[in-house]
């Protein structure tokens, strides 16, 4: 068994390396770059010569592309900003190395997240599990707005080991952030001709608070968790918020069909 590594990348210098460094099992490392201006490319060609440089497609297009250029049928998929832990790089290295090959559509294990200078347990935050290993010719990634995520024909295993996420390092870059994701996600929903309810406005931010500081016991990650509940409430405010302004064209949202200037994923932490 084999397997071909896939990063998309955008102005990722301060992530790229120490993402590759945690890529040292696999078969061959490919990025796919839509065009930086800063020195990710240059930076990734110290760890691999499987370079595209291409302009931004959408999120699954992009990853899509990636495992298109494999020499491998078995794809690991990697966001800039994430990190292979050392326990999960030995699980994948025992997989491979058995006999015989899995016949798994693919293999999914837990995301743990950093945030605020704290690992996130709760606030609906872990154990977050990502598809991530898979076979391309039983899987292809979806989605273009928000959430990409990889659909898969066949049976799907769990993994025990941690994809490290360093996502957000502030509130005002949680912030910034969050006004791109919130136009992709309400882009996504009027473009599936989901109309915007006006109770939403009042009933979802109360929701999202409630379902991420109690419900998912976000009060035991401390100021993180009420700050991740508080942002959680902001987020589905603004998201029914800007669905509105789209279904009375008060705002055209080209945001959504623009190359993201952050890490190369569709979803907010």
């Amino acid at each position: 068994m084999k397997i071909s590594a896939t990063i998309i990348t955008l102005n990722e210098e301060r992530n790229i390396e120490p993402a590759l460094k945690s890529l040292d099992w696999a078969d061959e490392i490919i990025v796919v770059d839509s065009r930086s201006s800063d020195s990710t490319v240059e930076i990734a060609r110290l760890y691999t010569d499987r370079i595209f440089i291409r302009d931004w497609p959408g999120y699954a297009a992009q990853k899509n592309f990636a495992a298109e250029q494999a020499l491998n049928d078995w794809i690991f998929n990697l966001d800039a900003d994430e990190r292979v832990s050392p326990e999960l790089a030995r699980e994948i290295r025992s997989i491979k190395e058995a006999r015989p090959e899995p016949d798994h559509a693919g293999f999914e294990m837990p995301r743990l997240t950093s945030y605020l200078g704290r690992w996130i347990k709760h606030s609906g935050w872990y154990p977050d599990y990502k598809l991530r290993l898979y076979h391309r010719r039983k899987g292809r990634w979806q989605g273009d707005f928000v959430h990409e995520s990889v659909s898969v024909s066949g049976n799907v295993e769990k993994l025990d080991g941690e994809i490290l996420h360093y996502t957000i390092r502030s509130a005002s870059e949680h912030h910034l952030r969050m006004d791109r994701y919130t136009t992709l996600a309400a882009r996504e929903l009027h473009s599936k001709g989901v109309n915007p309810a006006i109770a939403s406005l009042f009933v979802s931010p109360i929701s999202a608070f409630v379902r991420s500081y109690f419900l998912k016991l976000g009060f035991l990650d401390r100021v993180p968790g009420l700050a991740i509940a508080y942002f959680a409430a902001h987020y589905a405010f603004l998201k029914q918020l800007k669905l509105w302004e789209m279904s009375r064209d008060i705002t055209d949202a080209d945001e959504s069909k623009s190359n993201p200037n952050d890490s190369g994923n569709g979803e907010m932490p």
